[in-house]
């Protein structure tokens, strides 16, 4: 399991952990499963986020 499905799982767990039920947990479990799916990307180096923070790597 890579860090993006790694990171993917554990943002809808903690969506979920941090709420039950309706459409306010809904939105909360995609918040946070979008957030934590951004995180692996990073962490896999799919995604490059120097380009908004305005550093350069190397």
């Amino acid at each position: 399991m890579n860090s993006t499905h790694l990171g993917l799982l554990s943002g809808l767990a903690l969506g979920l952990a941090a709420a039950f039920g309706g459409f306010g947990a809904f939105l909360v479990v995609l918040v946070l499963g979008a957030l934590g799916l951004l995180v692996g990307r990073v962490l896999d180096g799919k995604v490059d986020l120097s380009q908004l923070t305005g550093r350069d790597r190397g």
